[in-house]
């Protein structure tokens, strides 16, 4: 039975490193700064009126397919979508993005295939590609190999700012359909479709429409524009971005005292690719729901008055949307059924 600690990610160690790394930012806070490590963006007041809200994130062992493919175009939406869609979790527009490169070689035709990725993600995203920095570090990487930083910035009316303070009972949660597995969980993914199950790229499985390898390369969906529609017209309590530990994880960063999230594990349709991961894998489903977003990218708290408002406008802008759950009393945990 596989799992993620097994494959070489330990979620455990990540929770801790952001628990030692509250303390040390402490010694560091300056006035203007908002909340502390942990929200999905950092929050920094401009003025008395707007924050700045700003990301950074990568894309992970994802690149190794892209490697072994030597398909290199999608992957800087992956980047882009990381980031982008953490900032705007907070409320916030993107504004600008920058990214960092750093590869074995500067190889020019590569480092475009690379930036017309995330020229593409910026334009999903409606934010300007304002610079970055390649880096040629032979020792560090392997011929042909990369890794890949980005860093987004946006700004939010502080009135409008969304930090999930006002989720209460009653409330419900909306979750945007993913585009598959979108950037996280990939250690795991590779270890079970390519070690354990001895798959190839090229490999065609019941179920899916591509290739596995151009199925795992699916860049991952921006939701920013949407979600940003939504805020216009309604008022939004909680937005998480499903990423690194799930659903349970990212939902129960936003959620204040007092609350737990009831999610419905049977009210949305899982994308075939998780099933063959967990039949391949033999992953137990906490595992699944721990280490993948299970065919959810985004989470989305609404009042219950506001509901089917919320569900039209994401229609219409083209989001697959599902009623997945609702805030109850409890203490701040996450739990499927």
């Amino acid at each position: 039975m596989a799992t993620y600690k097994q494959s070489g990610v330990n979620i455990e160690a990540g929770y801790e490193v952001v628990s030692r790394v509250k303390k040390l930012a402490k010694s560091t806070r300056i006035p203007g700064v908002l909340g502390e490590i942990g929200l999905f963006g950092g929050c920094f007041e401009l003025n008395k009126k707007q924050v700045l809200v700003s990301g950074t994130d990568g894309v992970g062992t994802k690149l190794k397919l892209a490697f072994q493919m030597n398909k290199h175009d999608t992957v800087g939406i992956d980047l882009v979508a990381m980031n982008a869609d953490d900032v705007v979790c907070a409320g916030a527009r993107p504004l600008f993005f920058l990214d960092y490169i750093g590869a074995h070689k500067i190889d020019p035709n590569l480092m475009e295939q690379i930036l017309t990725g995330i020229a593409k993600g910026c334009q999903l995203a409606g934010c300007a590609l304002i610079g970055g920095e390649t880096a040629e570090l032979t020792d560090l990487y392997s011929p042909g190999e990369y890794d890949l930083a980005g860093f987004a910035c946006g700004v939010v009316e502080k009135k409008k700012l969304i930090t999930g303070a006002n989720i209460k009972p009653g409330d419900k949660i909306l979750g945007l359909a993913s585009s598959g597995l979108h950037s996280n969980g990939y250690t795991l993914a590779r270890r079970v479709f390519f070690k354990e199950a001895g798959l190839s790229v090229n490999d065609k499985l019941k179920g899916l429409d591509k290739p596995l390898g151009e199925e795992l390369l699916t860049p991952t969906r921006i939701y920013t524009q949407s979600l940003l529609s939504l805020i216009k017209k309604v008022k939004i309590k909680g937005l998480a971005h499903i990423t690194g530990g799930g659903l349970p994880e990212n939902i129960g960063r936003i959620l204040p005292k007092g609350t737990k999230a009831v999610i419905e594990k049977m009210s949305f349709k899982k994308p075939t690719i998780f099933g063959l991961l967990q039949l391949y894998g033999k992953i137990n489903p906490g595992e699944m729901y721990k280490a993948f977003n299970m065919g959810i990218g985004m989470a989305v708290i609404v009042s219950s008055k506001d509901l089917n408002k919320s569900l039209k406008i994401l229609n219409d802008c083209g989001e697959k949307i599902f009623l997945i759950g609702e805030i109850a009393k409890g203490q701040g945990q996450v739990e499927i059924n």
